[in-house]
């Protein structure tokens, strides 16, 4: 559940995260219309949050991996390329994220080989594969222990945290879904924007469109025509090889803010998609749901196909949760950039890195 801006300890008005399909619709829709003053409602708090924030300036230089709305645009695999990105060039790099959908509040260190998803997120175990990774509620509080150790650092990666007002960025990056764009341009609850869009675009440095392979480009255009900063362009691509898919009969399932992206690249891929099932955005899966996949894979004599990050949440599992886990196979993916913008990429982290230290 995504809460209310305003929303205290004792009073608590969730607003769900799950995606109404007529966010994203192209006729518009009566429920947009009656929500609407709700969300203006929404969007004027949100503004407010973000402009009387006192940011915490950190010690290192803090690169920030957001977005303008509510759901999957491809966050994660554009922290961890920056986390490898900035590894491979020597940085002792630590991931900061909220750590949604985990018990643990923090500031805490995830432990990748003994953490489990209900403790730290699905998130936090994907990052943890590429750096070390602090889950913290409150940002600046994981900031200030990232800092303090036990391990160096020299730089931080926040993994969602556009809107959050608690840390002062060195270089905001926001991704945007290149094949829904910002559907309807409302506000949660009436759209799917964290906040009104020409407030959000000045809190990005710079924007990196996800579309699909072969995309024209249309909203990245787009947005070069109201943004003045850098738009780069990328995609989602499988990793590693993908021979075993060509062919293949599977059962395809996720629980993952966009399913349709990836049930549309196993089909790129060559592969036999027989069935599809979709849950809730980091759904921990229940046994009765782990055995009807189990079951309609048997049926059908398909393979169960997943991606990385839904097979990381059944790490621990037993009975069926396990049997899920040991016979599905997750598709690794990477984010792709088109022609030069990955060099332009690093040449912006370079400037933002470069431009924080050899500041007084």
């Amino acid at each position: 559940m995504l809460c209310w801006p305003t929303c205290r300890r004792r009073r608590n008005w969730p607003v769900p995260l799950d995606e109404p399909a007529w966010w994203y619709a192209r006729a518009p829709h009566p429920l947009a219309s009656l929500l609407s003053p709700i969300a203006r409602l929404y969007g004027h708090v949100a503004v407010a949050r973000l402009k009387r924030g006192r940011p915490f300036r950190c010690p290192i230089p803090v690169l920030c991996v957001g977005n303008f709305t509510a759901g999957g645009t491809g966050k994660t695999p554009l922290a961890i390329a920056l986390c490898d990105q900035l590894a491979a060039a020597g940085e002792s790099v630590v991931a900061l994220t909220r750590g949604y959908g985990g018990t643990h509040k923090g500031p805490y260190w995830v432990d990748p080989a003994n953490d489990r998803a209900r403790e730290v997120g699905d998130e936090a175990l994907l990052l943890a594969a590429h750096a070390r990774t602090v889950v913290a509620r409150d940002r600046q509080a994981g900031a200030r222990a990232i800092t303090e150790g036990p391990h160096a650092a020299t730089v931080i990666v926040m993994d969602d945290g556009l809107q959050n007002p608690a840390l002062e960025k060195d270089l905001t990056i926001a991704v945007v879904d290149g094949s829904r764009g910002f559907g309807n341009g409302a506000v949660i609850p009436a759209g799917p924007l964290r906040a009104p869009l020409a407030f959000q675009l000045e809190l990005a440095d710079l924007i990196v469109v996800n579309e699909p392979v072969g995309s024209d480009g249309a909203i990245a255009e787009g947005l070069r025509r109201s943004f003045t900063g850098p738009v780069l362009r990328a995609s989602v691509v499988p990793r590693g090889d993908t021979e075993w898919l060509k062919g293949q009969p599977v059962i395809a399932w996720a629980g993952i803010g966009n399913p349709e992206r990836f049930f549309r690249l196993l089909e790129s891929l060559g592969a036999d998609v027989r069935a599809q099932r979709v849950f809730k955005d980091h759904h921990p899966l229940g046994t009765a749901e782990a055995a009807e996949l189990l079951a309609l894979a048997d049926t059908e004599k398909a393979l169960l196909v997943t991606t990385e990050k839904d097979l990381v949440r059944l790490k621990g599992g037993r009975g069926d949760l396990l049997a899920l886990a040991e016979t599905s196979r997750a598709l690794g993916i990477a984010l792709q950039f088109l022609g030069t913008d990955g060099e332009r990429l690093a040449e912006l982290v370079g400037s933002a890195l470069h431009g924080r230290r050899a500041a007084p």
